[in-house]
């Protein structure tokens, strides 16, 4: 059949020739549009019915047709004629309606045609996303005991515990009017902040930060965070992020949301973002990039990172996210993503036993031999403990993994002043530097919590490490004017848990040594535990609190605080939130804190960000 006769073109009657080449721009576009459509359809018609014998006697067979065949209704010797002009004359009608909406379309304003597109766009969109969502499976939801509805019965702590809720709402309300949706607030200058951690990935504050909210039972502001991620938090974007510290806001944010409240929201948003950053695995170790750009999936390293290596704080800081992910998803691959990180460093010799912060994904290989419990290293190591109990004690590979690195860190790291201090050293190339960071006294939490697991007859010798650490850290805020401790301290040249280079002087809110107080609390139920973490709160009162929230201070020895104007999303997320969690309430809290028997599961202190 001619084409001509499939595609009317009706002649303009004032058309002054009918040369090709002098054809409007509007006539030209239609005719491309039409033969365009035209050798699609052969070619679709060729591609993608269904093989057979007869294909090129039966090319224009209905799949109604095709449906007979199958159930025998209809016999092969049946070409179905009347069925193919039926077929060509919905392909003329078909045609005609496409000139007409071209033709309708060219006569549009820009700007209607650009609604037009936008419109079927967001529709488009809508249709995927529900495809997506209706992809995960059906979880039973099963809220935990302890997190709220529990009153301290002792009308002391029932007055400590108020006045760190207030902390809260006021550090909560003043990120609300200035800084909403930003990922943090500049308390100061009253308005948001961003590092380039987040990319222009948005929200860090009011992600981080639902679980407190939820915990301190501030539903009202915890519903209205809801509403901003179900409706605000996107990760379609051309943005280069850090995984891990995306991981542990973000992912660990959501999943501690969901597991606290319930809500589909936060498991769909947790496992939408945990697809994004599966590209930052495509490496030929299978250790993750530091850095991954979100929509082409491209990855890197930081370029100090001796010689492009990856940080063990970073890749080994996934685990109880991605575990979790592959359980809510339904998905092995982000369990299996994780696993193979433990393969890796299963192969490689460490030396004295020691995992040092960097290690090459490419060759599989460590780079500069630098150990540190501290930044670089250290969740890397709370997170082997934690995979054991969030296993149910039955992940005897993470278990042996942690106390055969503790064995290690003991015998190389840990050092005793001579005023009597307990340290965990720096190890440079054989080399011990005597200094530890404030990041480095999460570890006596971790100890502690992992003291009743220890082989043989260690219980006691590591809760007595895990006190002298937490002892040794106290004084490192003890020692200051402001009563906060330093970014870092030294024990050299004659001083003792004392910063003496200027730039360590800072803090900046962080948790880690409240984290400290809360497990010892927890475990011994020592009263001063309890008193040091409210000494740090009147700290934090005294000296961060301004006129627009909490902000760090840049030197901890000052007589007057110099503000560093940033109100740290972990500041609420977790230093607030360890405090009235653990420290100073008598509530059961889900044991990743080790505040019970129940099965553990992602909650704040299990998510001890920004070590590196």
């Amino acid at each position: 059949m001619p084409v001509a006769s499939l595609l009317p073109f009706t002649v303009i009657p004032n058309r002054k020739s009918v040369s090709p080449t002098s054809f409007r721009l509007t006539e030209k576009f239609i005719l491309l549009l039409v033969f365009s459509g035209f050798i699609t359809l052969c070619f679709g018609a060729i591609f993608f019915l269904p093989d057979s014998t007869k294909l090129f006697g039966g090319f224009f067979r209905p799949s109604s047709v095709e449906a007979d065949t199958r159930t025998g209704t209809v016999s092969d010797s049946n070409p179905g004629t009347g069925k193919d002009e039926k077929i060509l004359a919905k392909i003329r009608k078909d045609h005609e309606k496409a000139l007409l909406e071209a033709k309708d379309t060219l006569q549009k304003r820009p700007e209607e045609i650009i609604k037009d597109i936008k419109r079927e766009k967001e529709k488009i969109d809508g249709q995927m996303k529900n495809v997506k969502d209706d992809s995960l499976p059906l979880v039973e939801y099963l809220r935990p005991p302890g997190a709220t509805g529990h009153e301290p019965s002792d009308p002391d702590t029932k007055e400590k515990r108020a006045k760190i809720k207030e902390m809260m709402q006021f550090a909560w309300d003043n990120y609300k009017h200035y800084a909403w949706g930003s990922n943090e607030l500049r308390p100061v200058s009253k308005q948001g902040h961003s590092s380039n951690l987040f990319g222009s990935l948005k929200g860090a504050t009011i992600v981080d930060a639902l679980d407190t909210l939820y915990i301190m039972e501030m539903y009202d502001e915890f519903e209205a965070a809801t509403e901003w991620v179900e409706r605000n938090l996107d990760f379609n974007m051309n943005a280069e992020i850090s995984v891990f510290e995306v991981n542990i806001r973000f992912v660990g944010g959501l999943l501690s949301a969901y597991y606290l409240s319930g809500k589909e929201v936060f498991r769909k948003k947790a496992v939408e973002l945990g697809e994004k950053l599966l590209p930052a695995f495509k490496t030929p170790t299978g250790i993750p990039w530091a850095l991954l750009n979100l929509k082409s999936g491209i990855g890197r390293n930081w370029p100090w990172a001796s010689g492009g290596s990856s940080i063990l704080a970073e890749y080994g800081t996934l685990h109880l996210e991605f575990m979790h992910l592959s359980a809510l998803s339904g998905r092995p691959i982000f369990a299996e993503k994780v696993m193979n990180i433990r393969k890796v460093l299963n192969r490689l010799d460490k030396p004295q036993g020691l995992y040092p912060n960097y290690l090459n994904p490419n060759s599989g290989q460590w780079g500069q031999h630098h150990v540190s419990v501290g930044g670089l290293g250290d969740s890397f190591y709370e997170y082997l403990l934690k995979a054991w109990l969030m296993s149910d004690k039955s992940d005897d590979e993470g278990k042996k993994l942690y106390y055969d690195a503790l064995q290690a860190i003991e015998k190389n790291l840990i050092r005793k002043s001579s005023g009597g201090l307990t340290y965990i050293a720096e190890w440079k190339g054989g080399l011990l530097e005597h200094k530890m960071g404030h990041l480095t006294c999460f570890a006596g939490g971790m100890i502690a919590l992992g003291a009743d697991g220890a082989p043989d007859d260690k219980t006691g010798s590591q809760m007595e490490l895990a006190a002298e650490i937490a002892r040794t850290c106290h004084e490192s805020y003890a020692r200051t004017s402001m009563k906060l401790g330093p970014e870092a301290f030294r024990f050299d040249g004659g001083v003792e848990a004392i910063a003496t280079r200027q730039n360590e002087k800072y803090f900046i809110l962080r948790p880690e040594v409240i984290e400290t107080y809360m497990y010892m609390w927890r475990f011994t139920h020592d009263p001063k535990y309890r008193q040091w973490g409210w000494e740090a709160v009147q700290a934090l009162e005294t000296h961060c609190r301004v006129e627009g929230g909490f902000s760090g201070v840049r030197d901890v020895y000052g007589s007057t605080p110099n503000h560093d104007d940033v109100q740290q999303s972990f500041f609420l997320a977790e230093t607030l939130s360890i405090c009235i969690c653990c420290s100073l309430m008598t509530i059961t809290c889900p044991s990743s804190t080790g505040c019970s028997t129940q099965k553990p599961i992602l909650f704040p202190s299990s998510r001890n960000r920004v070590r590196s």
